[in-house]
């Protein structure tokens, strides 16, 4: 039996579509990230990812990071969620997004603290005590839009079969 990788477009208002891809945010806390150098080389990352119903994907990191510093001269960026813990030969899950990503503008950074900190509960507790302790929190918040993705959830879609997706956007929507 010959098996075959298949990739079909697929529109974001598809139920099914959405249905999967919530699932695999909801289902999985780490992603890794690609950035590019000014160099044109490749960066990876990886970081734990808070995400909004309008699918913008949060996290936080050191502004000076490889991949902070990377998005500060190329805001391109590519990232990956799925469960590592997948056994070969089984039903995969897993989402591949495109899009841009920068430093969370200040009149955001409250919305992006309430949707990071819901997502992991003592993220709110453990910022007020380094602040505390330290003065000021040296952490930044990172809003990454994706504008494409492409899903393999085989168990939804079926064995081999690719997913892309245009996301629709607003402008600071989170």
């Amino acid at each position: 039996m010959e098996m075959g990788v298949q990739t079909v477009r697929r529109d974001f208002s598809d139920k099914q579509v959405r249905r999967s891809l919530f699932r695999i945010l909801r289902n999985n806390v780490l992603c890794s990230m690609a950035t590019v150098t000014p160099e044109g080389q490749a960066h990876i990352n990886t970081a734990y990812f808070a995400y909004t119903k309008g699918l913008e994907l949060v996290f936080v990191s050191y502004p000076d990071s490889h991949h902070a510093r990377n998005l500060q001269s190329n805001s391109s960026i590519a990232m990956t969620v799925f469960n590592s813990a997948q056994t070969w030969g089984r039903q995969d899950t897993g989402v591949q997004l495109f899009g841009t990503c920068r430093q969370a503008e200040k009149r955001l950074l409250g919305k992006m603290v309430s949707v990071y900190g819901q997502r992991y509960l003592g993220f709110a507790k453990w910022k007020r005590q380094f602040e505390k302790k330290e003065g000021e929190f040296p952490l930044r918040f990172y809003q990454f839009v994706p504008r494409h993705a492409t899903i393999l959830d085989e168990r939804e879609f079926g064995g081999g079969l690719f997913i892309t997706v245009h996301l629709p956007r607003r402008r600071d929507h989170l």
